[in-house]
């Protein structure tokens, strides 16, 4: 199963981040075609070598491994402001929240 999930979930937090396979494999010190071969389902990355693409990607292990969660980055800084909130801002940004997910 993770030899399927892992692979997919990188390319898509790679591109919500905006960067290419090969400058992710730079900047993590590697291979220019490393992240490019665990994307191919050609290697997966050891577990340290994980824990670096989770920092690089800014998420955490249980976030990468959440597929539910299309956008963690986003996600963590939407949290970060909310808790910013007094309770009843917070209430009304909730009401809008579940009001727009109705619309789907």
């Amino acid at each position: 199963m993770y030899e399927d999930f892992i692979p997919e979930r990188l390319a898509k937090l790679r591109i919500v981040k905006d960067v290419s396979a090969r400058n992710m494999s730079l900047s993590l010190g590697q291979a220019n075609n490393y992240i490019n071969n665990i994307e191919n389902k050609k290697s997966l990355p050891s577990m340290q070598s994980f824990l670096y693409i989770c920092e690089y990607l800014g998420v955490t292990p249980q976030e990468f491994f959440d597929e539910g969660n299309l956008n963690p980055q986003a996600l963590q800084e939407f949290i970060e402001e909310a808790k910013k909130l007094d309770s009843k801002s917070l209430s009304y940004i909730f009401g809008i929240m579940k009001e727009l997910n109705n619309r789907k």
